[in-house]
């Protein structure tokens, strides 16, 4: 029964132990599937659910009869042509990180938008070159194509070596991309699109950040137009640093001022864009502009010939025909492919869901790494590189009005008229400017740097995670540095798990209440009673610090004190068989000195002994252990009767767990402390009993529903106890029963089980 009483509430109801409310609220019988009837019901089929797959795997065919032309379509043109024009530039500049020639970047600018426009549930998202998965395929083209330069070095002309080279490194490029689309694919068709799950923020930040200098260092060559070799092992970053540093004088000083005054500009001009967005009707093209600026004088002042820059060169117009990609490169490259394929997925998802709830419609992973699976094919086959999307492109395709994938369709378009007619024009440009203008794109990704201070505040642990991460990113490189980050993550989990931070609780308020003592000054501890709760589950890796933490809670050892009081137990037997010992009711007599006391050493049977349950029953009398004992035998007095440990945090228990928390209990249970166990689910209760848990001494009633709950059995079956031994002529079980500890637990008059109010 509930009352309510202004803003307070009244509960009158049973005392429930998990069996005594299992008796009164019987559990319905359900039906639990089994993987026969998943299997079926995957396998069934109606014109219902073909229709649902068939939206699922076309998005376009559920927002496209929607689209409002009206309203939407000039936004998506003006987003359309303004995404083009930047996706134009980021794919020139993003195809040097890759080590291949910058007119690839054009395709990795343009399939995977055809592809996701039809594919794809992002409404906002702008789908090609990234700069963090860029480098990575970058990295792994070094290491392919650097193991064939022996062979390629004894090559008769130095132009017919280039050649190989790149043609080499543009089949890995596109390999990689292959398998790692087919992996995205794969993923997305199995349903397992929650592997994403294992890259939090805080490693995706650090590794983004740590992608971003490994951008900036490998783009310092381009800027000073040095000969650098290519490195991809572990520590490769400091060697393309010393590399860079030992052949400093041979700079090209056209370059390096070229570069910098690009670079200042974008930088200058974003930070603009991005004080004054909600003044600006569009963000300022600084990236156009600066390209259309510097091409005109390179092309004007012949800075090739001049001064002999390195310049983009030959763009052929229209497409290369598709290519088959190498099974060498795909067994060499699996693992790399694997990252590639989590990252590029990661990064993107973790985007269109910012979007997606920015505008309220919904995205599925499953069917994103289907769409981003099936661009990666599709660009690889015709010789593009592995995309994702940039976070700078989505974000002009959004701010510009961008309204639908329309908008990308139209920033394709833009691409493709620079692939099959204009592209010629940016032979004169540098590759400097190219790199500059990747390097300011990478300012959101340095300011990353700031998610060290808030973490630090928020989660050291996060804190931790996003450090090592970009350590390891940054020393091992990125894919092993990847796979140490995701290894190190779970490993935190583990020690978060490991380590938990056990309390021990109190009441509060005088009321259901229980919380943590130490944080409160006005508790009430009922006495002989303690509460322990554990927060985390119980499993091999932590069942003896959750042992330890309890002992240290109750303040001893109930091993050791059942191991002395079975010792004391034969010396007692002993006395009274000797007939030296006697009993009066104010407790022992001893007519002699007895037996001497002494620290002996066990062997392992008679510890075994020593650790059965107290069995006195062969004597005429009851022991008080807390009591004074016979002459030279000492045993420590424990106060404590009852012990409750609240298991409402405790997710699961595996079986090597439930031998230790079950001797645990044994032991306090032999040294006549009562253990209840609180806040179990009922599956959890059945998995212990399913694994024999229970026996002669943990018996099943031991689970209450509440804290509250087995605190008032506590003090209803101790006030009996009490009762009974102080009026043995009673013989009913009715009596009043009243709690009142400074105005604190109450108890109207009752008949065990109890109602109570609280």
């Amino acid at each position: 029964m509930i009352e309510a009483i202004g803003n307070q509430y009244v509960v009158a109801r049973p005392v429930y132990s998990t069996n005594t409310f299992g008796e009164e609220f019987k559990k319905t019988q359900r039906h639990h599937k089994t993987f026969l009837d998943h299997l079926k019901r995957c396998c069934s089929c109606s014109s219902q659910k073909a229709k649902k797959i068939a939206l699922s795997l076309f998005p376009i065919a559920s927002w496209l009869p929607a689209y409002k032309i009206k309203e939407w379509l000039l936004s998506d043109i003006v987003s359309g042509i303004s995404t083009g024009l930047v996706a134009v530039l980021q794919g020139l500049a993003f195809a040097l990180l890759v080590n291949i020639p910058p007119s690839y970047g054009l395709y990795a600018a343009f399939f995977p938008v055809i592809t996701y426009f039809f594919l794809g549930t992002s409404r906002h998202i702008s789908v090609g070159p990234f700069p963090v998965l860029s480098m990575m395929v970058g990295v792994v083209v070094t290491r392919v194509a650097s193991s064939d330069s022996t062979a390629l070095g004894q090559s008769s002309s130095s132009l017919e070596n280039d050649s190989m080279i790149e043609e080499k490194n543009i089949m890995v490029a596109a390999s990689v991309t292959v398998l790692s689309g087919i992996i995205q694919l794969l993923l997305g068709v199995l349903q397992i699109g929650f592997v994403v799950i294992y890259l939090s923020e805080s490693l995706i930040s650090g590794f983004t950040t740590a992608a971003a200098i490994h951008v900036l260092v490998s783009q310092l060559k381009f800027m000073l137009q040095l000969t650098v070799p290519a490195h991809s092992d572990p520590f490769s970053i400091f060697k393309v640093l010393e590399s860079v540093f030992t052949q400093i004088q041979k700079t090209n000083i056209a370059d390096l001022v070229t570069s910098v005054i690009i670079l200042v500009v974008v930088f200058v001009v974003k930070e603009i864009n991005q004080r004054y967005r909600s003044k600006l009707p569009v963000p300022i093209p600084i990236e156009l502009i600066m390209t259309v600026i510097a091409t005109g004088v390179s092309y004007g002042c012949n800075f090739e010939e001049r001064f002999g820059v390195a310049v983009v060169g030959n763009m052929s117009l229209g497409f290369q025909p598709p290519i088959t990609p190498s099974v060498e490169v795909f067994q060499d490259t699996i693992g790399d492919s694997f990252g590639i394929a989590i990252v590029g997925f990661a990064v993107a998802f973790s985007v269109a869901s910012v979007y997606s709830l920015k505008y309220d419609y919904p995205i599925d992973g499953n069917q994103e790494l289907i769409a981003l699976g099936v661009s990666n094919i599709f660009t690889g086959a015709f010789q593009g590189f592995a995309g994702s999307t940039a976070l700078s492109r989505s974000g002009v395709q959004e701010s510009t009005g961008g309204k639908t994938q329309v908008a990308g369709l139209l920033s394709a378009v833009i691409v493709l008229i620079v692939i099959v007619a204009i592209g010629f024009l940016l032979q004169p440009l540098q590759k400097s400017v190219l790199a500059a203008l990747a390097l300011g794109n990478l300012k959101g990704m340095l300011m990353q740097f700031a998610e060290i201070g808030r973490l630090w505040k928020k989660d050291k642990y996060d804190c931790l995670i996003w450090v090592m991460t970009f350590i390891f990113a940054i020393v091992l490189g990125l894919g092993l540095g990847l796979a140490a980050s995701v290894a190190f993550q779970l490993l935190t989990i583990v020690f978060r798990t490991q380590f938990p931070k056990c309390s021990t609780l109190a009441n509060v308020g005088r009321s259901n209440i229980y919380k943590d003592k130490k944080n409160y000054a006005d508790v009430y501890e009922p006495e002989g009673v303690k509460i322990f709760r554990c927060p985390s589950p119980i499993y091999f890796a932590n069942i003896g610090f959750f042992k330890q933490k309890l002992l240290d809670a109750v303040g001893f050892n109930p091993l050791r004190i059942l191991r002395k009081r079975n010792k004391a137990l034969k010396k007692i037997r002993k006395l009274q068989k000797q007939g030296l010992l006697q009993v009066t009711p104010k407790g022992f007599i001893c007519t002699s000195d007895g037996l001497q006391d002494s620290e002996e050493e066990l062997d392992n049977n008679q510890i075994e002994e020593l650790d059965q349950p107290i069995n006195t029953t062969d004597l005429p009398f009851e022991i008080d252990w807390n009591a004074d004992l016979p002459l030279n035998i000492s045993i420590p007095k424990i106060s404590l009767h009852s012990l409750i440990l609240d298991f409402s945090a405790v997710s699961f228990l595996d079986v090597s767990s439930m031998r230790g928390l079950r001797s645990i209990l044994q032991e306090f249970i032999r040294i006549k402390v009562d253990v209840y166990i609180v806040g179990t689910d009922d599956e959890f209760i059945d998995k212990l009993a399913r694994c024999e848990f229970f026996d002669e001494e943990v018996k099943d009633s031991i689970f209450f529903l509440t804290i509250h709950d087995a605190v008032l059995h506590i003090l209803m079956k101790k006030d009996y106890s009490t009762s009974k031994f102080n009026s043995s002529q009673e013989k009913e079980m009715k009596f009043d029963f009243t709690i009142n500890t400074n105005g604190g637990l109450r108890n109207r008059e009752c008949q065990v089980p109890i109602e109570t109010k609280f």
